[in-house]
């Protein structure tokens, strides 16, 4: 930014011209300012220069020569810069001193150099002159250098910003006055600054922002949060059509930037701060608008309120972002255990006063804006007698004269304001007196509920948390939960409920007790024994609903619902679920297996969305603070992609998306309930890694079937590989260099992801290419392998292609009927897929290629090498045929091609062999007429070979 030509100043002249880091160069830049003290329009673009050309030289100043510092301090330099702001001279050079003013603070380092710039007070008066700050570059600069000095803020230079004496503390006090801005960059700042100042440990001026500041900037800002929710909750009563989601996204944004910065309040933990912070966002915020809206809908009273959904949504946001124990407490106990005296406890004596305020926990503007409470906190403790030391009032005669002139206007304020500011002080005093009493109200019940609960049977401590008992305890809101479990026509309310236990039960600072007295756990506890029948009712019944071909449930509703169940039953000694609510469950299990076999097909399409829905869940599983930060589920659900909404956050749209959720359902509910019952998946997925063969594995080849091939990479690379399938994947393998006979693999992909075609121009090379399986169904599949083999000649290449095709359809085949398996629907045998030929009258299912031992590595010895195949076929290229009868406990056996001798056939599982002769089995004369066939095709083979 500094690197410019030696002629910035005057076209170069001489000495300064020819070295521009120095001592000497910085003289001439102050002749230059003596000469320039009268900004005009030949001068401006002079003294911009000149100003940048100094900042340049104190930088390098800062890292090479502390006599600069010395000489700029001397000569006073910061006044020119004081009397050019002062002069009004545009916002052109307005501009440009403050973006270089905040190059130079970024840029110094050493705390020496610092505390020269800080001296004498100028920077707080630059920060108190009144710029045109409806110019939006000069408002971006302006603020952009308040955060530089917050960012330099420490226990040493607070000093400079803040004064004892006078009870002054510009940087802060100015940049709050921008908390509401209508520039988000803006407020951000703000935030930042104010959070820098917080952060540091300074009593006194941590006292000075908590009497003189908090309370007005607070109640703002609470007000302003308010106004933002009943924005945003307006969008949503209004965009039913989901056409201005842009501007709902918006809002949602805003209002998780305001509970992240609220956090970052408490997290600093100042006491006094938070206290004030936490009595204004309760009584003012999260209680009249947020928790008050829960149950009453009524739009015609005269507190503001919002819709349900929204409420929810922004309580849920509310716990999961903000974890400060005094304020998620209260906040619980109210939601869990209050009703709606809350709201009326002072309403009477309010209006016996008549004061401005209708009742302590009720969202009402204040009384006067920030800007103007901050005037009025400044003239009260404002020491008129007393001076900033060493201010030196530079120009300031101005704004004395001016002081004594609206003097009078002042006395006159006062008068008004003193009442309403008494008020005001007598209501602060009394909400905290009304935070204490409600506190120790609050730890007596608590006291007295720990002791009844421990003469309490298990049911009774399960009726009191359903909230049965309503003539002893009327608790609105957590009736108000329970009732918006019910999802017979839809899960708009329900998922905003989910996701607020959720976040109550993973909320760290709330206490495990207040969750337990409606047996809802947290995160970890303890041993339990019982169990929420009521909520564990609800959500088995969303589940039910969600097996429904016609059930209006959302993926995420029920993803969801499953987490919670789960944490619900679990204790620390395992599933505590009642037989009666396992067996409720273990029939919406079958339901959703009824549901899936409607859409089950032969298709290929189905087995591709079958392993993407399983590999997409494993892979993302839910994530409830994503899921509350998207904007789209707070519109009534949709059954339209085009709204571009995520597909489990909405209803599907077509068979092939009633299909994947189908799917979605069947897995969730079968893993929920294998988990339940404390059994482990073993037929999903359908593909395990570690049953598959992988890069570097060394392999037995000894008189397996290989065809040798060159591999010519998309990327011109060519290698001599061998060609080797097996009953999923395709190998290409190298000699090991050290064993005769054995390879290693160098590379291996499933045969269901591969796409085979012949070269037009060459009858020897084929094109292959194996994708990667995608991480979700609207992915675009990446190829892993994209190459041409070249093989010896057209005989071998006519060989790969087809045991390659014919192994990609086997592969495939084996993979649906394993989830026809799954479903309980019959296996269907299929038809004889062997390397040459098809035999109608097979009874049994026959594999395309061998099988190898499915317990290939030892489970002890890592290094431990195996044979891939099982069988031998000594004619290059030929694949032989392996029986199975998955309807026969005794899989059939096989002649091999080479003699008469009967081969061990593998099944499906790899469960169990046995090896009858071929006349004693029941499919005998089928082996005899397979020996004939196969032993003439092999003569015929070799004869053609040679």
């Amino acid at each position: 930014m500094f690197g410019r030509s030696r002629s910035w100043v005057g076209g170069g002249h001489g000495k300064a011209a020819r070295s521009i880091h120095s001592l000497d160069h910085l003289k001439y830049m102050y002749h230059v300012l003596t000469k320039n003290t009268t900004v005009t329009d030949h001068n401006r673009n002079l003294l911009v220069e000149t100003i940048r050309s100094i900042t340049e030289i104190l930088i390098w100043g800062d890292q090479n020569d502390s006599s600069v510092f010395d000489f700029f301090l001397e000569k006073n330099m910061f006044v020119f810069f004081l009397n050019i702001l002062r002069q009004k001279s545009g916002r052109y050079v307005c501009v440009q001193l403050l973006q270089t003013l905040n190059i130079l603070f970024e840029n110094i380092s050493h705390e020496t150099s610092l505390y020269y710039l800080l001296s004498n007070n100028y920077v707080n008066s630059i920060i108190v002159h009144k710029f045109d700050f409806s110019d939006e570059e000069i408002m971006a600069y302006y603020i952009s250098f308040l955060k530089t000095l917050s960012l330099k803020l420490n226990n040493h230079t607070v000093h400079f910003f803040y004064n004892e004496h006078t009870n002054d503390f510009a940087l802060y006090t100015e940049a709050i006055k921008f908390f509401n801005h209508p520039e988000s960059m803006v407020r951000i700042a703000v935030r930042t600054i104010t959070l820098n100042v917080y952060k540091v440990d300074n009593q006194p001026m941590l006292h000075y922002i908590r009497d003189k500041t908090a309370v007005p900037y607070f109640s703002n800002l609470v007000w302003f949060i308010g106004s933002h929710v009943i924005e945003l909750d307006n969008c949503v009563q209004t965009d039913e059509e989901h056409r201005n989601r842009g501007k709902l996204s918006d809002l949602v944004a805003e209002h998780l930037d305001h509970l992240h910065y609220l956090n970052d309040i408490l997290i600093i933990n100042c006491e006094f701060l938070n206290d004030v912070l936490t009595d204004h966002l309760l009584n003012r915020l999260f209680l009249p608008l947020y928790v008050y809206s829960l149950v009453n809908q009524d739009k015609g009273g005269e507190r503001p309120k919002i819709s349900l959904q929204v409420s929810l949504y922004l309580l849920s946001q509310v716990f999961l972002i903000i974890h400060y124990a005094p304020l998620v407490n209260s906040l619980a106990e109210v939601i869990l255990n209050g009703d709606l005296s809350v709201f009326s406890s002072k309403v009477e004596q309010d209006i016996q006063k008549n004061t401005t305020k209708s009742s302590i926990r009720c969202f009402i503007k204040p009384t006067e804006t920030l800007e103007r409470s901050l005037e009025i906190n400044k003239q009260k403790g404002k020491k008129r007698v007393q001076k900033r030391p060493n201010y030196k009032n530079v120009g300031e005669e101005d704004e004395e004269e001016r002081g004594s002139d609206d003097t009078q206007d002042d006395l006159d304020k006062t008068k008004g304001t003193e009442a309403s500011s008494k008020g005001i002080r007598t209501s602060s005093e009394n909400e905290e007196i009304e935070m204490v009493i409600m506190e120790r109200c609050k730890l007596s019940e608590l006291s007295i509920s720990a002791v009844t609960e421990q003469n309490t049977t298990d049911e009774e401590k399960s009726a009191a948390a359903s909230g049965s008992d309503i003539t002893n305890w009327n608790r609105p809101f957590l009736d108000m939960v329970y009732n918006a479990l019910d999802c017979a026509e839809d899960d708009y309310y329900a998922l905003f409920v989910l996701c607020l236990l959720y976040a109550m039960s993973h909320n760290k600072g709330i206490d495990p007790v207040k969750l337990e007295r409606i047996q809802l756990p947290a995160q970890h506890a303890g041993e339990r024994n019982t169990y929420n029948h009521v909520l564990a009712e609800g959500l088995i019944r969303i589940m039910n609903y969600a097996a429904q071909p016609d059930g209006k449930i959302r993926l995420a509703t029920l993803e969801l619902g499953c987490l919670l169940l789960k944490q619900l039953v679990f204790s620390k000694n395992g599933s505590i679920i009642k037989d009666i609510h396992l067996a409720c469950l273990e029939g919406a299990r079958e339901e959703s297996v009824h549901l899936l076999r409607r859409f089950y097909k032969g298709e290929e399409i189905f087995l591709d969305m079958f392993e993407d829905e399983y590999r997409s869940m494993t892979i993302k599983p839910m994530n409830v603070e994503y899921l509350m930060m998207d904007a789209s589920i707070l519109l009534p659900p949709t059954g339209t992609p085009l709204t571009g909404i995520d597909f489990v956050k909405r209803l599907p749209c077509g068979d092939v998306e009633r299909t994947r959720r189908a799917i979605r359902v069947f897995f969730m509910l079968r893993s929920l309930s294998l988990h339940l019952r404390d059994e482990p998946e073993t037929q999903l997925p359908l593909t395990r890694e570690e049953d598959l063969i992988k890069t570097d594995d060394v392999l037995d080849l000894n008189n397996s079937d290989l065809i040798a091939c060159t591999v010519i990479t998309k990327d011109g690379g060519q290698v001599q590989r061998f060609l080797a399938v097996d009953i999923y994947q395709m190998s290409l393998v190298e000699p090991d260099v050290a064993r005769l006979g054995w390879g290693v693999v160098k590379f291996a992909g499933l045969l269901q992801d591969m796409q085979v075609t012949g070269v037009e121009d060459d009858s020897r090379a084929l094109n292959i290419i194996i994708h990667k399986p995608a991480s979700s169904p609207h992915s675009k599949p990446f190829p892993i392998l994209q190459a041409t083999f070249i093989f010896s000649d057209h005989i071998r290449c006519i060989i790969a292609k087809q045991r390659l095709a014919k192994g990609r359809i086997q592969a495939r085949r084996m993979k649906m009927q394993r989830i026809a398996a799954l479903l309980d629907l019959p296996v269907q045998p299929s038809a004889e897929v062997m390397g040459f030929g098809h035999s109608s009258a097979a009874a049994s299912q026959h594999l395309p290629f061998r099988f190898y031992d499915q317990a290939r590595r030892g489970s002890s010895d890592p290094t431990v090498q195996r044979s891939v195949f099982a069988s031998v076929d000594k004619v290059p290229g030929f694949a032989v045929a392996q029986c199975i009868n998955q309807h026969n406990p005794s899989p059939l056996s096989s002649p091999s091609s080479g003699s008469g001798s009967t081969e061990r056939c593998d099944s499906v599982t790899a469960s169990s062999t046995s090896t009858p002769s071929a006349a004693q089995s029941p499919s005998g004369i089928i082996g005899i007429i397979l020996k004939q066939k196969y032993s003439k095709m092999t003569l015929q083979l070799q004869s053609s070979l040679t």
